[in-house]
């Protein structure tokens, strides 16, 4: 292994019979498959407590593969020409639609495409407090997860965001398309979620783990699809909350196989429409202004691919 500083260790399980680098890509969503690949030639990897250096290398069920996590090296961020939908936009701060498959901020393995990309391009003043490599960025969202985000202009306002995110003001509703047929009407779930005992990637419902308040109304049941609309209210914003939520309560959302969906419950239609994409939609956000202290609300439904997969789920 090389000589480098060891930032984590993460531990899987494989399930299923696949190559190395593709289980792990999958497994560890927040790297590129082409950055794991170089993390396996260079000896990153274990695999039944034998170094692998072979990307191809075929893993059985039941074998444990060891991830050694280096410290990051520094990265350039060079502002790209990526198109990025501004729903609200001033002096102080702006609000955008976060599409699926899109990385908030750079890390190893997506030093381009990401969100921070695009806004080094499109907006000239973004806050310093998140460092050289997360600028403006006060909260995010999973990768395969799409919708509204706020993103600061300056630390000042950066700072006055980050304490209503801390301080619970800020009014965040989400929608979610789950498997099954839900048969209660609305439900508060609190619990603690902490790092999954076994698979140190994935979260849980654990003994120890922060607090956390989710609540589920449903808005639409689609028996033909066995699936239920869901609106989500986040009380707290923990990671992977509502994925781990829903999860628990054996609903677990259309196309987060990490949390137990299972591709061969839905037609191929279905699964096209996806993509990669979890079907879980940040489509409502408000907060205080950090300068005039008012009040602002923003709203969208008309983002692909959730709005795709939910008219042909009605439709079909």
């Amino acid at each position: 292994m090389k000589k480098k500083s060891i930032q984590e260790i993460l531990e899987f399980l494989v399930e299923e019979e696949d190559r190395l680098d593709r289980f792990l890509a999958r497994s560890y969503p927040d790297f590129s498959r082409s950055y794991l690949q170089r993390l396996i030639e260079e000896g990153y990897v274990l695999v039944e407590n034998q170094v692998i250096t072979k990307p191809s290398k075929r893993l059985k069920p039941g074998e444990k593969v060891l991830l050694f996590v280096p410290e990051p090296e520094p990265l350039e961020i060079p502002p790209e020409n990526i198109p990025i939908r501004i729903v609200y936009e001033d002096a102080h701060l702006l609000v955008v639609v976060k599409p699926c498959g899109m990385v908030v901020h750079p890390s190893p393995g997506y030093t381009t495409g990401t969100l921070v990309n695009a806004l080094l391009y499109h907006v000239k003043d973004l806050s310093s407090i998140g460092g050289v490599e997360r600028p403006g960025i006060v909260h995010r969202l999973d990768k395969d997860t799409m919708g509204l985000m706020v993103v600061a202009k300056s630390d000042q306002v950066h700072r006055s965001l980050a304490e209503q995110f801390k301080e619970r003001k800020v009014f965040k509703l989400y929608k979610a398309i789950v498997q099954g047929i839900v048969s209660w009407e609305h439900k508060v779930v609190e619990s603690s979620i902490g790092r999954h005992p076994i698979d140190r990637k994935k979260f849980a419902v654990v003994e120890g783990g922060k607090y956390a308040k989710s609540e589920f109304f449903v808005k639409e049941r689609l028996p033909k699809h066995n699936a239920t609309l869901l609106e989500v209210r986040l009380h707290t914003g923990r990671t992977h909350q509502i994925r781990v939520h829903v999860s628990a309560l054996g609903h677990p959302i259309l196309g987060d196989r990490t949390y137990g969906f299972k591709p061969a419950s839905v037609s191929k239609e279905i699964l096209e429409l996806m993509g990669n994409c979890h079907m879980l939609l940040s489509y409502k956000l408000g907060f205080f202004h950090p300068v005039d202290n008012k009040w602002l609300e923003f709203e969208v439904e008309d983002v692909e691919p959730f709005s795709k997969v939910l008219n042909y789920l009605r439709a079909s």
